[in-house]
């Protein structure tokens, strides 16, 4: 397998080089009057034919432009663009070298509609802090979604999750109109929104809510997409329907509508299925997939799916979204969810439990079902009363009820494989969770320099009630064998109210440099009323309460941070460093049980960042921060948690809060010239007093586990990402990746009063890359491996050594016209997996779509899991364990579906002719 895939990938790597570069285009930009070179001007090259977009590339520091391409053409018209000028176009003859020498642009007075038009064809400009493309300048299939032009930036990769990167950072949010589109999810609307609908893909850092409002830059962490409708698709509807049924009673419905006038949308959203598939998603080949290991990743964050998250899921949703604004007055999105599930998922896992001079096994079998409902809303409103003064409103409601039933058949041996104890239990839970936040913040320009004061008051209050019945039978073997019985009903009550405020001030020293000073008051309470009553069979009923494990207990958290912070925000470097003094008050008390305790803590922590731009694509990013965690009241509270019989859990009431040490470093590097990307990150985290468990195991591999502070823990993480685009004008595209990674750490425990320290160091390479030509067909293969080491202090214990693999390759044929054949195979490998669990599987889906009614229907076929081989089989080590699991995952089905297309804009319906789109 791994032969075949290094075969593909020199092919395709010998292909795309045997082509020549056809023509070089030379010069440099510069200001008509000033002379004054005009860095990120862009130049491209479009077909004299049809305006196809053939080349394009960006000026450098010094203005001076190389304009590079592939193609057969013999003339094309080239324009200079450069944001407030004149575009400029020249028709040039092509040669493999021309000089152009000084390109000279006028600056901009009006913007005429000639000028107009011919700006809305550059396919990229580069701002101040946004790159932004034009959708229409890069070719995509009939019918694409805007993760399919995503797929064809350059420096955007799209994963096989839909995860979404920009040169190595992550995009955590997709707006549309410049607001929330559902949910905070990217995949929502670049999985459901059709790409002929969109203007512009603008992409810039992510801004907190002062950073929007006083109209500075993100720190450049993460990355925010804002895709603009087009005019003429700004008014009207939008409309998805899709149903599939298969085999083993697999189905899926799903339904999208999205109304568009202006500035406001209204959207809503539904889908039904048991394939655990999130049902945002119309892409014509590739959606109506299962998930393969059951988890929703995004999606159930987003509040479009509500489960366990493991196992396989029948769900329901229903949801509805609503955005407006004006600008300079108001802007507002808020949505609505509705969900149900029900899951069931049987998980097998072997652990291998390390001692200081033995170890012992667990193999543990569990059957889980459990069914969820969901009611959820949040709401987003910014308003302007003036240019100076703005007031932001955040309240977020959700109401979740939840039902399961959980079985548990655990056995534990010695190493010569003698039976040592067992646990069978069965857990039966209902519970109903209640939530509401919100955040009310007003901001207040006090000159036009930078001086500004903000106000954020935020609370957040949840109730938890959970009835639980426990069946339990432990059983020891061996010479002094006991069997004991657990028959019990525990009902618990609890709530959480945490207010926070927080006042900040800045102050301009100069234009560039601000001083901050901030207070910030929180008060976390927490009340939990725990009944436990154990079943009497002399009255028949759970009537003997069980004081010992019982508790009604009230846990505050107060914490004061006063802070004082610099900030630069220059043209090329900015710099923030701030410290605060936390003052951290906890007190406890326990009314049942009579015990209370109160701890205080003060810490200084620091935090900063420095981020040098380069020029215009390179960036260089170094950040330090301490955080400090606060042990939650289950590490605090000193009444034992008997949920696994074998495994008692009993809190410490002296912990101290951890303090996290963590530093990181980017580098990031597109090159428009070569299409090439690099990026190089690493990072550490040092944690000072970690809440470790320590565990205490007797003879009869019974576990007691406490907790303390421990230090020596620490994590790093290092790797580089390199890319290459390679582009003929509309014949060929090839993107290569290349992405090593490597992490390390330690991880300090206790067991049996010897400390245990497990050090592991993981190497995991990885490369991929796209080929697609002149949008008929599109292969893109990917290989990963891993290797995985982990070593021990104490002698006797063998070191941890593994490999795991990982290979995929995914096949798109869009010939014949209408026809669209998808093949999408990926095989793994995890190597050291103990007896019993599978090593190796080849999953394959495969499809084969119609469309058909002028291009709004699609009629497909697909096999899930041709090869009937999909596991959920994973190993993971621990400072005190080796662990292998395996999971319920999706089987082979086949299904049938058909997916409907509407739309209409402007009060008229469209005409397919030809391929292409027509408004009478």
């Amino acid at each position: 397998m791994q032969k075949f895939y290094f075969s593909l990938l020199f092919s395709i790597l010998f292909f795309c080089l045997s082509f020549s570069q056809d023509f070089v285009l030379s010069g440099k930009i510069v200001d008509a009057i000033t002379k004054a070179p005009l860095e990120a001007s862009t130049i491209y090259a479009e077909s004299l034919k049809d305006s196809s977009l053939v080349s394009y590339t960006v000026s450098d520091q010094k203005g001076v432009f190389e304009l590079e391409g592939d193609t057969s053409l013999k003339e094309v018209n080239v324009f200079f663009s450069y944001n407030g000028y004149k575009s400029h176009k020249v028709k040039v003859k092509l040669q493999p070298q021309v000089d152009m020498g000084n390109v000279q642009l006028e600056e901009q007075a009006q913007e005429l509609d000639g000028v107009l038009i011919v700006g809305d064809r550059v396919p990229i400009t580069i701002k101040k802090d946004t790159l932004e493309f034009n959708a229409d300048s890069f070719k995509t299939k009939p019918d694409a979604t805007v993760e399919d032009v995503l797929k064809k930036l350059p420096g955007v990769e799209v994963d096989s999750d839909g995860k979404i990167t920009v040169n190595g950072k992550e995009v955590n949010q997709v707006l549309v109109n410049g607001q929330v589109f559902f949910s905070n999810d990217p995949k929502v609307a670049t999985k459901s929104l059709p790409k002929d609908i969109i203007s512009k893909i603008q992409i810039t850092d992510t801004k907190t809510k002062t950073e929007e409002f006083t109209g500075e830059s993100g720190d450049g962490e993460n990355k925010t997409i804002n895709l603009t409708i087009k005019e003429d698709k700004n008014k009207g509807y939008l409309g998805r329907l899709a149903a599939g049924y298969g085999t083993d009673e697999r189905y899926q419905l799903n339904g999208l509508l999205n109304y568009f006038s202006d500035k406001k949308r209204i959207s809503f959203i539904a889908s039904s299925n048991n394939i655990n598939n999130s049902g945002f998603s119309f892409d014509e080949i590739y959606d109506m997939v299962g998930n393969t290991d059951g988890g929703y990743s995004g999606a159930r964050e987003s509040g479009l799916i509500n489960n366990f998250g493991n196992g396989i899921t029948t769900s329901s949703n229903l949801g509805t979204s609503y955005a407006n604004s004006e600008k300079g007055e108001y802007k507002i999105d808020a949505n609505y969810f509705f969900g149900y599930s029900d899951s069931y998922n049987d998980q097998k896992t072997s652990r291998e439990n390390i001692l200081p001079d033995s170890r012992y096994f667990t193999d543990n079998i569990s059957n889980f079902e459990g069914s969820t409902n969901s009611n959820r809303g949040a709401a987003n409103i910014d308003y302007d009363v003036d240019k100076t003064l703005r007031v932001t409103v955040q309240p977020s409601l959700s109401i979740n009820r939840t039902n399961s039933v959980n079985r548990n058949n655990k056995v534990s041996t010695d190493e010569s494989g003698d039976l040592i104890n067992s646990n069978e239990r069965t857990t039966v839970n209902d519970g109903f969770q209640r939530n509401f936040s919100n955040r009310f913040g007003i901001m207040k320009k006090l000159d036009t320099i930078g001086k500004m004061v903000s106000i954020t008051f935020s609370n957040d209050n949840s109730e938890n009630i959970n009835t639980s019945n426990l069946n339990s039978v432990r059983e020891i073997f061996g010479d002094d064998p006991s069997v004991e019985n657990l028959n019990q009903l525990s009902e618990t009550d609890n709530s959480r109210n945490s207010y926070e405020l927080e006042v900040d001030y800045r102050q301009p020293l100069t234009s560039k440099l601000f001083l901050d000073f901030g207070y910030e008051y929180k008060n976390d309470q927490t009340d939990n009323a725990k009944q436990v009553m154990d079943f009497d069979p002399g009255n028949n009923g759970y009537t003997d309460f069980n004081t010992a494990l019982s508790s009604d207990f009230n846990f505050k958290n107060i914490q004061q941070s006063p802070s004082i912070g610099i900030r630069s925000n220059g043209e090329k470097l900015n710099f923030r460093v701030n410290a605060s003094y936390v003052m951290t008050d906890l007190k406890n008390q326990d009314f049942l049980q009579n015990t209370s305790f109160t701890n205080s803590y003060e810490n200084l922590l620091l935090r900063s960042s420095f981020r040098y731009n380069i020029d215009k694509n390179k960036r260089v990013y170094l950040r330090y921060n301490s955080r400090l965690s606060v042990p939650s009241v289950n590490q605090l509270q000193p009444v034992p948690n008997i949920n696994d019989p074998l495994n008692v859990v009993i809190g410490n009431p002296n912990l101290l809060p951890s303090v996290n040490h963590g530093i990181d470093f980017n580098y990031n590097n597109y090159d428009w010239k070569s299409r090439t990307g690099l990026f190089i990150y690493a990072g550490m985290d040092i944690q000072k007093d970690r809440v470790s468990a320590i565990s205490t195991t007797d003879d009869n591999f019974l576990r007691t586990t406490r907790y303390t502070n421990i230090d020596g823990n620490y994590s790093g993480y290092s790797g580089i990402g390199y890319s290459k685009q390679i582009k003929k004008d509309s014949t060929y595209t090839i993107k290569f990746n290349v992405r090593p990674r490597l992490s390390f750490g330690r991880q300090v425990s206790f067991t049996n009063g010897v400390e245990l320290k497990a050090n592991s160091f993981d190497v995991t390479p990885y490369f991929s890359t796209t080929f697609n030509y002149k949008e008929k067909i599109e292969i893109e293969p990917g290989y990963g491996i891993g290797f995985n080491n982990t070593t021990y202090n104490l002698d006797g214990l063998d070191d941890i050594k593994f490999t795991s693999q990982n290979a995929e390759l995914k096949v798109t044929t869009y010939w014949p016209e209408n026809l669209i054949w998808g093949n999408d195979l990926r095989y793994s490998y995890n190597g050291n997996v103990g007896p019993g669990f599978k090593k190796d599987a080849l999953f394959w889906n495969m499809s084969l779509g119609l469309q058909m009614l002028q291009d709004k229907g699609t009629f497909k076929v697909l096999a899930y899991d041709l090869l009937d081989q999909n596991i959920n089989t994973r190993r993971t080590t621990g400072e005190d364990y080796i662990q292998d699991f395996q999971g319920t995952v999706l089987q082979q089905y086949f299904m049938a579906s058909f997916t409907y297309k509407f739309d209409q804009f402007g009060g008229k319906k469209p005409n397919v002719r030809g391929g292409r789109r027509y408004y009478n």
